[in-house]
């Protein structure tokens, strides 16, 4: 469904817009796909739970598919405004080689265990271009909204444990664009933060955490208005502390000390249309 109103606001937008490079105002649609390994990932929610490893217990060592999609309008060369969706899920399914807790229950040798680690998000991006011209080195700031959901279920359905949260998270932004030859260009960006204090974390009690999601990609102009590329992307995070949250819902998690760390490389080839 994401895709097939992208596309079709891409068909109309082109339609009653045009290509151009002069225009006040310029609209820009891409998406990349490709395959995303997690390189480290530990989980412990609930005071006496078990550290779980995703990728040597979890099932985590393979290779998962990734995908991304991006809006983002620019006005008059220096300002844009970004909006991304980025999905990801991770699902596995193992056999317990030894007993483990999650959030007070308990899980043992020889259980299957179905095991979801979803968080994907939902992100505003504000970037100002300093370079005149081609080139571009912009600053700005996002608005990150995480949609975390965790759960580990034994696979006849007996035991469960589940974590939900939904969040807004603050962070600072980076992005560069450099053309050369003719027809390519190299580019970065970089989303991030690192927060220990309540201000900053969004909540009214100390909590750490941190975000970021850095890339560097190689492409190169196809026609006017399409362009083409591969990317490598680093996308990890962090979080601990004890969660003074009031327990409203049936899927938050019963035990409030929390240390959850995550560590993704991806490998991506896409595209971008601009009007």
């Amino acid at each position: 469904m994401k895709r097939f109103i992208i596309a079709a606001a891409t068909f109309i937008t082109a339609a009653l817009y045009g290509f151009s490079d002069d225009k006040p105002v310029q609209i820009a649609f891409e998406a990349e796909s490709g395959a995303l390994k997690v390189l480290y990932h530990t989980y412990r929610v609930g005071a006496g739970s078990s550290t779980f490893n995703f990728v040597t217990q979890g099932g985590q060592e393979i290779l998962f598919p990734f995908e991304r999609l991006t809006a983002s309008t620019t006005l008059f060369d220096r300002h844009q405004i970004r909006f991304l969706y980025q999905s990801l899920e991770l699902n596995t399914r193992i056999t317990a080689r030894e007993n483990f807790t999650i959030d007070n229950v308990s899980f043992n040798t020889g259980d299957v265990v179905d095991i979801t680690y979803g968080f994907p998000f939902y992100r505003f991006t504000y970037l100002y271009d300093f370079l005149p011209g081609e080139s571009e080195l912009s600053l700005g700031a996002a608005l990150q909204f995480r949609n975390a959901s965790i759960s580990f279920t034994s696979a006849d359905g007996t035991k469960r444990a589940i974590s939900q949260n939904l969040g807004l998270v603050p962070a600072l932004a980076v992005s560069g664009r450099f053309p050369f030859a003719t027809h390519f260009f190299a580019a970065f960006d970089a989303t991030g933060i690192y927060a220990s204090s309540a201000f900053i974390n969004g909540a009214n009690f100390s909590f750490e955490g941190s975000i970021l999601d850095a890339s560097v990609r190689g492409g190169m102009k196809l026609q006017k208005g399409l362009e083409s590329y591969i990317n490598l992307r680093f996308i990890g995070g962090s979080a601990a502390g004890v969660s003074q949250y009031p327990s409203d819902y049936w899927t938050q998690s019963i035990g409030k000390d929390t240390a959850n760390y995550l560590a993704t490389m991806a490998l991506t080839v896409g595209a971008t249309l601009t009007f």
